[in-house]
């Protein structure tokens, strides 16, 4: 018999908000400010953050190591990937977030109803403002940061991490999350249900499997895992 769920837990970045403008726009802002080609795109700087992410740095430090070295690896001088990174430092306002479409509903309706948590890949500096200018970081009794409270998704101990600070039992608790890579992954690794808001992508036999598909956050509301 599947248990009752009585924890909830929310990815952050795609999942509850998106940025208002894209990392593409900013890149390529940085790329025409200081007059050289593109050498990489947002999508390789998302899936190549970790190569250069080391413990306790912040987003900050980490785009600057990781700018230097695909600039470095395009033949130029890592002060021109320093350069760039500063330049999308000064561009991205970590204010300037929305909601994705029903994830307000979504969260307005689990709160007060399941334990709600968040488990985040994401340094606090940056994660902190968006839940301010949301107008939503009363609603979870913690927030674990992957890459500083503990390994960044998928591995399993930042779901860990949260669920023993709210006394949850990974059989009783679900994540929501946009990747099928970090969160589906890492929910799966540490005994939570999966909920997978595939946001438009072809939702056809996932891999791994979540529990749950969701094409909307407004599904979210209607609590899937009940």
């Amino acid at each position: 018999m599947t248990e009752v769920v009585d924890t909830v837990l929310f990815d952050l970045d795609d999942t509850l908000c998106t940025y208002r403008r894209s990392a593409d726009e900013i890149l390529a802002v940085a790329f025409d400010r200081l007059g050289v080609d593109p050498f990489f795109d947002a999508e390789g700087y998302v899936n190549r953050l970790g190569e250069f992410a080391q413990p306790g740095n912040d987003i900050r430090d980490t785009r600057r190591a990781s700018f230097a070295g695909f600039a470095d690896e395009a033949g130029l001088d890592t002060s021109v990937g320093h350069e760039v990174a500063d330049i999308y430092t000064e561009e991205r306002d970590q204010t300037n977030v929305a909601f994705v479409d029903g994830a307000r509903r979504a969260l307005e309706t689990v709160t007060g109803e399941y334990r709600v948590g968040m488990v985040t890949d994401g340094d606090p500096w940056m994660q902190s403002q968006k839940l301010a200018s949301l107008g939503i970081a009363d609603r979870f009794e913690v927030v674990v940061h992957g890459g500083h409270d503990a390994p960044y998704k998928p591995d399993p101990e930042p779901f860990r991490v949260a669920m023993s600070e709210l006394g949850a039992d990974p059989a009783r608790t679900v994540h929501v999350g946009n990747s099928l890579e970090s969160d589906v992954t890492g929910a799966l690794a540490a005994g939570v249900r999966a909920v997978w808001y595939a946001n438009g992508v072809g939702a056809e036999n996932p891999e791994p499997e979540p529990h749950h598909v969701v094409e909307s956050m407004h599904r979210v509301a209607e609590e899937p895992w009940a």
